[in-house]
């Protein structure tokens, strides 16, 4: 049946419990005051942009407004309106905004101008995909269809693309999955984490070096684009790049080469882009940051990757295939009290939150020798902020399932004892990863659901020699 939901903009059509359609509301935005006074834009999308600047949903002339100025984004509780920390504000009702819900009607104020805003008695289809699953990402909410419709179209272009979320939410699947799913799939895939690098790295590792380029270099090294040429690279955290590197990486994405450190060789690179980051690069931007240029080259075309408070309806399919993922996990349950009580909590860490939660209790749950012992069985410790997790092993588990237990030391505090035995069940899981995937990163990662990027930094975490390959 159809639900009207007025309050947030959006029509879904449920057959027996699956959404087989879904519509947007149309909303209008018209300047009633400023330069642009007559001005009305009706506009199809869940994300309103306004300012000075090309690419913007609603662009205007007003020397007082901002490049990228405010939004106004569909989200579960209504229309939100965000002043992207403009040089004179965003007002509503004459107060000076931040971040405000708006009713329809309201009068938005930006410098000179004046807008009004009114969501409209029409709708647009939302392309929904028929699948559960892209790639190693899971799920069967109207956000995530939605989400995988866009992905699936995207795959069939090499148009550069800007995926967004918060941490957690797995952005890294987003990129692979593009890659995989594209022409490029047999090329590489390389991934440059900009976060992770020191500022004095940075442009050898985009665009790598030739020897005696510098103190250190001592044979040449090929960048990341030379060694995505044929495929595609993964900037992630791309508003971590130093703004004096920003201006290089957006020659590379114009005219598709690079030149090493040091070197005088221009190389063409054949590759597609795709960057990441938890950030607002909108706000990034107007603090100066951030280039405007580079910001609209890299958003081409933009994907946001919905937290997991805002899909909790994939909760009992994300624990499924987290279980089923997870040694020992396979012959383990949740109950469905429990599963209640995590549909309750808000999983500010997203994705690798719960998948942490859920791997702890698999590894602390020791399979019961009788029915007894699984009654008395305490559940595992868990931090505060976190729901407590009870995994019931099967009776049928095998004494292989029984041997990951790892022995606690009660003569150390609790955190060091906890630690060690999350650490040793890290280290044997990505040991045996990685023997059954033959050392392939990749493989290994979209096996167990996991980013590539959380694979290399277990390694160094556990001080493991590194014994894979991208």
């Amino acid at each position: 049946m159809p639900v009207d939901d007025l309050r947030s903009g959006t029509w879904v059509t449920y057959i027996g419990g699956r959404a087989t359609s879904a519509r947007l509301r149309r909303c209008r935005v018209e300047v009633i005051a400023g330069p642009d006074a007559g001005l009305v834009r009706d506009i199809e999308a869940s994300v309103i942009r306004i300012g000075a600047r090309r690419g913007n949903d609603v662009q205007l002339t007003d020397s007082k407004v901002s490049g990228l100025h405010c939004e106004i984004r569909l989200d579960d509780r209504g229309y939100r309106l965000r002043d992207l920390d403009s040089t004179n504000g965003t007002y509503v009702s004459q107060l000076r905004i931040n971040d405000v819900y708006i009713q329809p009607g309201a009068q938005i104020a930006c410098g000179s101008t004046r807008m009004k805003f009114d969501p409209l008695g029409d709708s647009v289809e939302i392309e929904l995909s028929d699948t559960d699953r892209f790639g190693s990402m899971i799920g069967r909410s109207v956000k995530m269809r939605e989400l995988f419709a866009r992905l699936e179209k995207l795959a069939r272009s090499d148009t550069t693309v800007l995926v967004t979320g918060e941490t957690g939410v797995g952005k890294e699947l987003v990129a692979e999955a593009l890659h995989d799913s594209s022409q490029r799939e047999k090329g590489p895939f390389v991934v440059l984490d900009c976060g992770s690098i020191p500022p004095n790295l940075i442009e050898s590792e985009l665009f790598g070096h030739e020897r005696g380029a510098f103190t250190g270099a001592t044979a040449s090294y090929a960048g990341a684009f030379e060694r995505a040429h044929g495929g595609t690279v993964f900037l992630d955290e791309i508003g971590e790049l130093p703004l004096a590197m920003q201006p290089k990486l957006l020659r590379v994405l114009e005219r598709k080469e690079v030149r090493r450190v040091g070197g005088s060789k221009t190389l063409e690179v054949d590759l597609r882009v795709v960057a990441a980051t938890n950030r607002d690069l909108g706000v990034e931007v107007n603090r100066g940051r951030f280039r405007e240029d580079l910001y609209y080259r890299l958003a081409v075309a933009r994907v946001h990757v919905p937290p997991l408070r805002e899909r909790k309806e994939d909760l009992p399919l994300l624990i499924e295939h987290i279980l089923a993922t997870t040694p020992g996990g396979e012959t383990a349950s949740i109950t469905q009290e429990t599963i209640d009580l995590m549909m309750k909590h808000d999983w500010p860490g997203n994705v690798r939150e719960l998948r942490n939660v859920i791997e702890r209790a698999v590894l602390l749950a020791e399979a019961p020798e009788s029915e007894d012992a699984l009654r008395r069985a305490p559940p595992p410790p868990t931090p505060r902020n976190e729901p407590s997790i009870t995994v019931t092993p099967s009776q049928t588990a095998t004494s292989a399932d029984a041997s990951m237990t790892v022995p606690v030391d009660v003569g150390i505090p609790f955190k060091l004892a906890k630690q060690n035995v999350i650490s040793e069940f890290e280290r044997r899981y990505i040991s045996r990863l990685l023997a059954q995937h033959d050392g392939n990163i990749s493989a290994a990662a979209r096996a167990a659901g996991i980013d590539r990027m959380s694979i290399h930094k277990m390694l160094h975490r556990l001080g493991l020699a590194n014994p894979g390959r991208d």
